[in-house]
């Protein structure tokens, strides 16, 4: 389950997504240089095999590391898309193209938003959306809407099977979540039971409302790390998923946000945690024509010399009492972005940087009692030994 933010401004765009998956299930930043394509040349991607267009931009995506596809990422010439799970009354393909692939395939086939819209549109018609899209439950699948933008404008595609709604955003803000908004197609086709269960109702007019308000990449920010109060609230059912900063621990469903993303398009600048938590995490400044070495890919297994399983240390450590724990990193933490907002340092040295500060609030957190719901601790107490991490104190290096 995600939300995903476009504000439209005179001065330019701002786009922001937490991704909402698994959490366990890793994601990886990575980038793509430009390519040409021989005749005849196929992408395989997460389920099957399509023809390949003979050129294709270079991109930066946000990927779970399973997936030929991304949750959210942008290109070379200002494109930037996130897509959502949405729930229809269409009948769900076995196979087919998944959401984050078609996310994947416009971003390398588009030099605008328009465009990207036009070819998710024309690989959705031609060969469908399907597929499984889970990584605990390899068999749930899903619909999508995206949001897609540039640098002077966005659009809402939203779809239920084969079939597709578009809204064009030349002013202002508009945030979908994981139910279909726009109005007639979404009265026409959402699927009432599964669009509740995702408490997007809840979330989609929240994050409408703060992203009217949102001027700057540290606005939305802060939205994305916004759990409606000041600290997760637990449902029995879907865990905390009424608010934009996802934590799992339902019984029924459980997402985490385990990546985040804030772009700047008219600066050309991108900020990503290339972690879980964005409450816990750090904002650091990317470019699409900028790659570094990020080190290992990570997968489902606690891994060190990752950076995302680097922070997993902190953030299962400091969600056992926010109360207790977050103040002994968040004013540092927002201190650091503020510095980094102003002045955007190398994209290497703020990874470095993000490293030696990662290292001195792992040390500060003390081995508190967990004070979450006992339903939600067995939630993290399973998924913690599945990945091979501690439950009850940070793990080192």
């Amino acid at each position: 389950m995600c939300d995903t933010i476009v504000v439209v401004r005179p001065d330019g765009v701002l786009f922001a997504k937490n991704s909402d998956r698994d959490p366990n299930e890793a994601q990886t930043l990575e980038w793509h240089p430009a390519g040409d394509h021989p005749d005849g040349a196929t992408v395989a991607a997460t389920h099957i095999e399509i023809p390949q267009v003979q050129h294709t931009f270079a991109t930066l995506l946000s990927r779970p590391f399973w997936m030929w596809g991304a949750e959210m990422g942008a290109n070379e010439h200002g494109v930037v898309i996130g897509n959502e799970a949405v729930f229809t009354d269409q009948p769900y393909a076995k196979k087919g193209l998944t959401g984050m692939d078609l996310l994947r395939l416009a971003l390398e086939r588009a030099a605008t938003a328009e465009e990207a819209t036009s070819v998710i549109v024309t690989l959705l018609e031609q060969y469908g959306q399907g597929g499984g899209c889970g990584f605990e439950h390899p068999g749930f699948t899903y619909h999508n809407s995206f949001l897609i933008a540039d640098r002077t404008e966005a659009y809402v595609l939203e779809t239920a099977g084969t079939l597709w709604a578009t809204e064009r955003v030349t002013a202002g803000a508009r945030s979908i979540s994981n139910g279909l908004t726009i109005a007639g197609f979404a009265d026409e086709h959402s699927d009432f039971l599964k669009t509740r269960v995702s408490a997007c109702r809840v979330r989609q007019p929240f994050t409408q409302a703060k992203a009217s308000d949102a001027a700057a990449p540290g606005d939305l920010m802060g939205l994305l790390r916004d759990h409606g109060g000041p600290a997760p609230r637990y449902a029995l059912l879907n865990g905390a998923m009424a608010a934009p900063c996802m934590h799992g621990g339902g019984i029924a469903t459980g997402s985490q946000t385990v990546a985040s993303w804030v772009a700047d398009l008219a600066a050309d600048r991108h900020w990503v945690t290339a972690t879980a938590a964005p409450c816990t995490g750090l904002f650091k400044p990317v470019q699409v024509n900028r790659p570094i070495d990020l080190g290992p890919t990570p997968t489902d297994q606690f891994d060190p010399a990752t950076v995302w399983w680097r922070h997993e240390r902190l953030h299962r450590q400091a969600m056992r009492d926010p109360s207790a724990t977050f103040p002994l990193f968040t004013p540092e933490r927002d201190a650091t972005e503020a510095a980094w907002l102003a002045d955007p340092p190398d994209t290497a040295e703020a990874f470095a940087e993000a490293d030696r500060l990662l290292d001195r609030w792992i040390g500060r957190i003390p081995d508190v009692p967990d004070r979450r719901p006992v339903y939600v601790r067995h939630y993290w107490k399973v998924r913690n030994r599945a990945a091979g991490i501690s439950s009850s104190a940070p793990a080192r290096a």
